[in-house]
């Protein structure tokens, strides 16, 4: 459902140039869920822009469900569902209102609106503050309703990023849930975060990313091999350590 193929992407910035992205390469299947996993800067958001089709890349292209992103960024965008701690709610709709609202912008036909608030009310437990204006809800609350609106219009495709940053235990496990519901919808999930320990819960497949490298991509054992390592805290550390060393002035990408 999602392709990345050769992404490069270059940003002036105190007039030296910065890559923030040097040719990276990956793929998410439906059903699946990939972790692009790097530090902060590493290059996690641009790409999701990228995806989204709010940025050009310089070079190479994305696609989700076999568009490009760039020709048609609006057909791309009825595909996917985002999931992002920058996103607010509305302060004075309630809930019901917010995610209703967000429905007619897909033009999902009112009928099958409510009918799919319902459902995902019925699953994100959504029920005893439906109906309370969105500036009355708590951080956790908040953190619901954003995974809801996401859902509204059923896309394929779901981007999350730092989805559980802020959110206590209780607010960090519903979205564990909420990523094993999707996974069970069959949709195919790019979540992006440098919460290591996070990830190793709920991802199928791994890219590590640094300095707008994708190292590493594969499952946990897959990279474990590739790199001797056992948790993807160490795999960072090390390959922070050695690509800060390989890297300064070389813009080819290479494994630690």
């Amino acid at each position: 459902m999602i392709t990345a193929s050769e992404l490069v992407k270059r940003f002036e910035w105190a007039g030296q140039r910065v890559e923030a992205l040097n040719g990276i390469n990956f793929s998410v299947a439906s059903g699946e869920v990939f972790g692009l996993l790097g530090p902060n800067g590493a290059g996690k958001t641009t790409t999701l822009r990228i995806v989204m089709g709010l940025l050009r890349p310089d070079s190479g292209y994305a696609e989700v469900g076999g568009i490009r992103t760039g020709p048609d960024s609006a057909a791309v965008r009825a595909q996917i569902g985002m999931v992002s701690t920058n996103d607010g709610v509305y302060p004075w709709l309630t809930v019901r209102e917010m995610l209703l609202y967000f429905a007619d912008l897909y033009a999902v036909p009112m009928q099958l609106a409510k009918q799919r608030l319902e459902q995902i009310s019925e699953r994100l437990e959504l029920g005893r503050f439906i109906d309370q204006r969105c500036c009355t809800l708590s951080t956790g609350q908040k953190q619901r309703v954003i995974l809801a609106r996401g859902l509204m219009h059923d896309p394929p495709v779901m981007l999350l990023d730092e989805p559980t940053r802020g959110l206590d235990v209780v607010g960090s496990q519903t979205v564990f849930q909420f990523i094993s519901h999707l996974k069970e919808l069959g949709k195919a999930v790019l979540l992006s975060t440098h919460r290591l320990d996070e990830a190793e819960r709920v991802c199928d497949r791994f890219g590590l990313l640094h300095r707008g490298c994708l190292m590493y991509t594969g499952t946990l054992p897959e990279i474990r091999e590739a790199t001797g390592k056992k948790h993807l805290t160490e795999m960072f550390l090390s390959m922070m350590h050695q690509t800060d060393v390989s890297l300064h002035g070389d813009d080819v990408c290479q494994p630690a």
